[in-house]
């Protein structure tokens, strides 16, 4: 068969043409919907630069990353569900309430809770106990332990969940857990599956724990929402003892075992009337990706207080109402009167965090960021080098903590008042991911966190203009490019 060139090349111009065309509509139809329905002006001004700049491929790239389809999808399920809520009996009522729980003279925090409130939806419980658990060797025994002695449900969502080495143990606690009648539900993250074999879902399933991967990220009729990441990590047993923080579940967080990328981190045991906030955003995230819907005692039993820790959930996400998160940092920092501590692995702030930081420190507060000496993502790391001249512009401290990676997430004010969690400072836990934080308010563990705080910055070396000015061409060249990417990070 014969190949007629000649009619080829006759038609060229004519294809071409439409061709151009062609990326001209989508182009129009692609800016469009970002000027409509992007809020953030700098992520729209992105969006519409790749889209018109790089034709056919900056329309696809917003297709598929750009666009939040889940919303509608989760605000039906909402409408339908019917959330357990605790008893506002429970909870400060009035400035003169908060005031008497906080303690005389603590204004700023007064105005600090009703704030968070308004953004949350979700009232500040008394009587909760916040345990710090330090690196996977003292958060999973602790974990194991809490899922032998489970009499009625467990519990457990996390973005990444080996299946091997401690990740095995967690394994064979929640098969014996369900062998012996005890209600079980684990929810991974699709894409965190991937991190590693066997894939955690396939070895659970086939050793009879009921589990489901959120949103599956490959599957044809949801592939476009594979940018939008679960990233909480929860666990409750029994309705009554919950676990939450930013540590996944992974061999490399056993510092004692001597991994191959040993990873600092931070997880919390916490115990009080909060851990039903724990429970009401599993099954939030559960009966979105089952349709399941959990209720009943075994769930949601009676809590009594347990301590005296005031806390709050903070939940964010693409479904929610978004920046709930970002909104509670910045009424953290604009309280602050004496010190702000944040520990992060990624740290690419937005104008306005960044502002209200160096504001901070202009006040006289004392603000110290902690972030790992060398990243465990390249081009995240650029960014944040990146990133790191603007940032030492203000009166704000930068620390590097030396290996191993630090992974912890920390938001300390004051030595009172903290924000643990899953978040990192980055456009993707604030903008993209599905996140769960705690706001606790007490002295005792305020304290016990900005030390700790205060030892990795003792560990850590200061960053200084002079040493990002003695940087090759080539690695602010990099950095820099790398930066232009934070939006999509």
């Amino acid at each position: 068969m014969s190949v007629n060139w000649q009619y080829l090349r006759d038609i060229a111009p004519e294809w071409g043409a439409i061709g151009v065309g062609v990326g001209f509509v989508l182009a129009l139809v692609a800016s469009s919907h970002v000027i409509l329905n992007k809020h953030d002006t700098r992520a729209a001004t992105a969006w519409v630069g790749l889209i018109w700049l790089v034709p056919f491929v900056g329309s696809m790239l917003y297709l598929f990353l750009g666009i939040n389809r889940i919303e509608r999808r989760a605000k039906i399920l909402r409408e339908n569900a019917t959330p357990y809520r605790v008893p506002l009996d429970d909870a400060p009522q009035s400035p003169e309430d908060l005031e008497r729980e906080l303690g005389v003279g603590q204004a700023r925090l007064v105005e600090h809770a009703r704030v968070v409130e308004r953004v949350t939806g979700w009232p500040l419980l008394v009587g909760n106990s916040v345990q710090t658990l330090v690196d996977g060797d003292e958060a999973y025994p602790a974990m194991i332990e809490a899922i032998r002695g489970a009499r009625t449900s467990v519990s457990f969502m996390s973005y990444i969940f080996d299946a091997t080495g401690m990740g095995g143990k967690l394994v064979d606690a929640l098969v014996d857990a369900t062998e012996r009648g005890v209600e079980v539900r684990v929810l991974v993250d699709d894409v965190g599956t991937r991190y590693s074999r066997p894939r955690i879902h396939r070895v659970l399933r086939r050793r009879g724990v009921r589990v489901a991967n959120f949103l599956p990220a490959f599957f044809p009729r949801t592939f476009t929402h594979f940018n939008l990441r679960n990233h909480c990590k929860i666990m409750v047993v029994d309705g009554v003892k919950g676990f939450t923080g930013g540590m996944n579940i992974r061999q490399d967080c056993v510092l004692s075992s001597n991994p191959s990328y040993p990873t600092r981190d931070l997880h919390f045991q916490v115990s009080g009337p909060v851990v039903a906030q724990l429970q009401d955003t599993f099954a939030r995230d559960w009966a979105f990706t089952t349709g399941e819907k959990l209720s009943g005692p075994e769930w949601f039993p009676g809590l009594e207080p347990e301590g005296e820790v005031l806390a709050r959930g903070i939940v964010d996400g693409p479904d929610r109402e978004v920046n709930n998160l970002e909104r509670v940092f910045l009424a953290a920092i604009t309280a602050a009167r004496r010190s702000i501590r944040v520990m992060t692995p990624y740290f690419l702030p937005n104008a306005v965090l960044m502002d209200v930081l160096h504001l901070a420190a202009q006040r006289g507060v004392e603000v110290d960021i902690i972030v790992p000496a060398v990243g465990n993502l390249p081009v995240v790391r650029w960014a944040m080098w990146g990133h790191y001249r603007q940032f030492l512009r203000g009166a704000a401290r930068l620390w590097l903590s030396p290996p191993p990676f630090d992974h912890s997430k920390l938001l300390v004010v004051d030595s009172y008042w903290v924000s643990i969690g899953s978040s990192n400072w980055d456009p993707r836990s604030l903008r993209l991911n599905f996140e769960f934080n705690l706001e606790c308010y007490d002295q005792a563990l305020g304290q016990r966190l900005d030390a700790l705080a205060r030892q990795r910055i003792a560990e850590a070396r200061l960053l200084t203009m002079e040493e990002l000015d003695q940087r090759s061409l080539f690695e602010n060249l990099r950095d820099g490019t790398a930066r232009l990417l934070r939006p999509y990070l």
